[in-house]
């Protein structure tokens, strides 16, 4: 699966986002053990707290929730919001075949698996309610 990736300095200065960017690497397709696909979050607040996922949808990114995000860590809570792959400071793969729902779940699944996330309060907008 050929990926393609935005610049990071195509991110810079954007208003109201002053997160670092963090990466989790999944399997990018199917049967191809080796090609990895990154998905970009944000993750802030207290590693203890309880977690809030921010799911956004179609065609946006988590930068959706810059306004969100504050009040919810000021209340204490730890926030994760993810770029769906093909969004955002995610990979995106190049070809419209390759974006499937059973993939973005997939995609989705392993990463909320590799970043252990437990008994999370959901807030999903559009596709992002269906994929989480």
């Amino acid at each position: 699966m050929e990926l393609l990736r935005t610049p990071d300095e195509r991110f810079a200065a954007l208003p109201g986002w002053d997160y670092a960017p963090r990466y989790t690497l999944v399997a990018a397709d199917d049967g191809d053990a080796v090609a990895r696909l990154r998905i970009h979050h944000v993750d802030e607040g207290p590693r203890d707290a309880p977690v809030v996922l921010l799911m956004h949808g179609q065609p946006t990114w988590c930068y959706l929730y810059r306004h969100v995000i504050p009040v919810l860590v000021d209340a204490g809570l730890r926030v994760l919001a993810p770029d769906l792959p093909g969004y955002g400071r995610s990979d995106k793969p190049a070809r419209r075949d390759d974006y499937t729902y059973a993939r973005q779940v997939r995609w989705m699944t392993e990463w909320l698996l590799y970043n252990d996330v437990r008994d999370a309060t959901m807030v999903c907008q559009d596709w992002g309610s269906l994929i989480g």
